[in-house]
């Protein structure tokens, strides 16, 4: 299979979400919510460690889009229904198409937390893996301390598959231990 000339919808819906694949031009609705949670960003997604332009946040939206276009990666940003608000982002990445499996990250700003809204989006865009990639399974990894990352997992109905002891280094250099949940494709 060439993913290359797969054919992904570039959106899916949700009860109150529209999740969709990035865009030219979302850098300056997606700024504002990074600058918003940068300081809740921080400790977990290393590319928040520096606070970003609307160029910089523009930049890494067209990058985005090519490598949504190259199958490499399927960044998907969620925005409220009722008023086309940007809440965060998510998506399919570090795809192994031979599988295929696929890893979810999340964020949501941080204005828009403990709404539901992160799990809303992961159990919408893991079904979307399994029912129309074909994906055999799906996962999702965290900091071990990053207790609210946790709750979506387990919430999405990502069972603890374990944990990855002094697995990488977090951003100050120390030696943190990864958790994986994963769901496999039913049946």
């Amino acid at each position: 299979m060439n993913p290359l000339l797969l054919h992904i919808p570039e959106s899916l819906e949700t009860e109150r979400l529209l999740i969709r694949a990035p865009r030219i031009g979302d850098g300056a609705e997606i700024n504002p919510a990074i600058l918003e949670s940068i300081n809740e960003l921080r400790p977990w997604m290393p590319w928040a460690e520096n606070a970003p332009t609307v160029s910089d946040t523009e930049e890494n939206s067209r990058r985005a889009v090519a490598r949504f276009i190259l199958r490499e990666d399927l960044r998907l940003q969620y925005y409220l229904k009722s008023d086309g608000s940007f809440i965060g982002s998510s998506g399919l990445h570090r795809i192994d198409w031979s599988v295929p499996k696929f890893e979810i990250g999340y964020w949501t700003r941080t204005s828009r937390c403990g709404q539901g809204y992160a799990c809303e989006a992961v159990r919408a865009i893991a079904d979307f893996a399994f029912t129309t990639l074909g994906a055999c399974r799906v996962e999702i990894r965290m900091d071990e301390r990053n207790l609210p990352s946790q709750r979506v997992a387990e919430r999405a109905g990502f069972p603890c598959e374990g944990i990855l002891r002094a697995y990488e280094r977090d951003l100050s250099g120390s030696l943190r231990d990864t958790r994986i949940h994963a769901r496999m494709r039913p049946g």
